[in-house]
């Protein structure tokens, strides 16, 4: 989703971005041989039904009663200018994006059911919630490493864990062919928004 000024808020699902189309609130952007064009709510549903015969594979649709519409991919609010707050919001999703299921001890990939956090300085040993001490592991790495930091336990991290600049799971989602067209949103945004 965008504001007015065409920076990104955030990512929003399809019935929330329907909702805001149909109450006039908000308008699909839509990228079409390189360029970005607007539509309303009943532009968007007769413009889908287009892209419904020649292009289906590209877009997740709604079907409805009377027709199919295409879930869009950018919204823009008409009526919201303001600018989105920075900062990435620590949680498990976020951290096994960040580490891309990878365990940062042994450096296998597992299922996020398989995977496990890991504090690399214990908070018994007063390590913190934080971005910096907190790592995928996998079961068997975590219960060898215990209460230990990683030197203590004589293991070693693949890689120092560090605070993403933006969403990690919106990464992943940005590396799909499928969602390209936000790319250029997202980007803007990292550059422009004002740091406080």
């Amino acid at each position: 989703m965008l504001n007015r000024l065409y920076m990104a808020v955030r990512v929003i699902g399809a019935r929330r971005a329907l909702t805001l189309l149909y109450g006039e609130q908000a308008e699909v952007v839509s990228v079409e041989d390189d360029k970005y064009t607007s539509y309303d709510f009943a532009d968007w549903v007769e413009v889908s039904q287009f892209k419904q015969r020649f292009e289906p594979e590209r877009y997740d649709w709604i079907r409805t009663v009377r027709f199919q519409i295409a879930v869009p991919k950018i919204i823009r609010l008409l009526g919201y200018d303001r600018i989105p707050a920075a900062g990435v919001k620590l949680n498990r999703r976020n951290l096994f994006a960040r580490d891309q299921n990878r365990c940062q001890y042994c450096g296998h990939k597992y299922p996020s059911s398989e995977l496990s956090l890991d504090h690399v300085v214990p908070r018994s040993q007063g390590g913190t919630n934080s971005w910096e001490n907190i790592v995928c592991a996998c079961v068997r790495c975590n219960v060898r490493k215990g209460g230990r930091t990683p030197e203590q336990a004589n293991m070693r991290l693949i890689t120092k864990p560090r605070r993403p600049r933006r969403s990690p799971v919106l990464t992943i989602k940005l590396s799909e062919a499928k969602y390209a067209s936000w790319r250029q949103f997202v980007d803007f945004a990292y550059w422009n928004v004002e740091l406080k």
